[in-house]
């Protein structure tokens, strides 16, 4: 009728393990994935996305995205570009 604790054997315990573990490494991932691309994209070292499994690491990479230098070519202006709206084609010549 009751459980006994010896019945068991660790097993709850450690498939509770195994999936905290899953859970972590899934929302480590969401959180450093964005910011590899960001730093690379910003002329950074995309491994400082690491420093987010540091404790307040995220907060110290804020700070360094946001005071940094960014080491990025801004894009050239667009060559000749058409008058917006479009002209209308010219009627056709008989």
């Amino acid at each position: 009728m009751f459980l006994d604790p010896s019945d068991f054997n660790g097993g709850i315990i450690a498939a509770i393990f195994g999936a905290y573990l899953i859970f972590i490494v899934v929302l480590l991932a969401i959180v450093i994935i964005p910011f590899w691309f960001i730093l690379k994209k910003a002329g950074f070292s995309p491994w400082l996305a690491l420093l987010n499994i540091v404790p307040l690491g995220t907060l110290i990479l804020l700070y360094v995205l946001a005071f940094g230098e960014w080491k990025v070519i801004p894009a050239p202006p667009a060559g000749w570009q058409p008058p917006y709206p479009p002209q209308p084609p010219y009627p056709p010549q008989a």
